[in-house]
């Protein structure tokens, strides 16, 4: 069965503590976008919100880091109470330097691809990266649709990681709906972000009918 990061993006921001709780049951960890108005044009979760939260729950909590200088902020993140970074490949100046940052913290970490990023770019790094976050959507947008090309993406991501012999987990984040997620799971993917699926309905339903696909 797909994993579940939820995406707290999604849920009421006016009431945090509340939906962690209410979705906690239903999700392996928590998701939370990092944006800081110039790599996306939009404000979100910044270190203090994410120190704060984490007295709600014991899940784990990865930040998706939509930054211009994403480096920066993972000391701030991981001291908030981060479990794992994500960085977007294109804001990276040397992804291995980054990545080696991040292990050398103790938490695992992740590269996220733009829709039009190949999955080939990843191919120096599947040895050194716990997972590749797919992202479906155009960056930083919500209430997207997935691109069509997600699909052929995730199984292209499938095959370097096969042939590459490493334990690297498939996460798709961005139009996330009930009828892209058959798709999802099919071309082998092992995650998913779920915003407005997981936090707009029943979660306890939406998990029943993960179990059934």
């Amino acid at each position: 069965m797909l994993k579940c990061s939820a995406s707290l993006w999604s849920a009421d921001l006016s009431n945090l503590g509340a939906e962690i709780r209410r979705v906690e049951p239903f999700a392996e960890r928590f998701h939370l976008d990092v944006a800081d108005g110039h790599y996306v044009p939009s404000l979100l979760f910044f270190p203090d919100l994410v120190k704060a939260l984490r007295q709600q729950t014991s899940k784990p909590f990865e930040v998706h880091l939509m930054t211009t200088d994403p480096v920066a902020w993972v000391e701030p993140f991981v001291a908030a109470g981060a479990d794992g970074v994500i960085f977007c490949f294109d804001s990276l100046r040397d992804p291995a330097a980054a990545i080696e940052q991040v292990k050398a913290l103790g938490k695992f970490v992740g590269i996220s691809l733009l829709v039009t990023e190949p999955v080939s770019r990843l191919d120096p790094y599947w040895g050194s990266i716990d997972q590749v976050t797919i992202v479906g959507t155009p960056m930083g947008t919500k209430g997207t649709s997935m691109d069509a090309s997600i699909p052929s993406k995730i199984s292209a991501a499938r095959a370097a990681i096969e042939q590459s012999g490493v334990a690297v987990e498939i996460q798709v984040d961005g139009g996330i709906r009930r009828n892209t997620v058959p798709l999802i799971q099919q071309a082998g993917a092992d995650w998913i972000v779920p915003g407005s699926l997981i936090f707009g309905e029943d979660p306890a339903a939406v998990r029943q009918w993960l179990s059934t696909l």
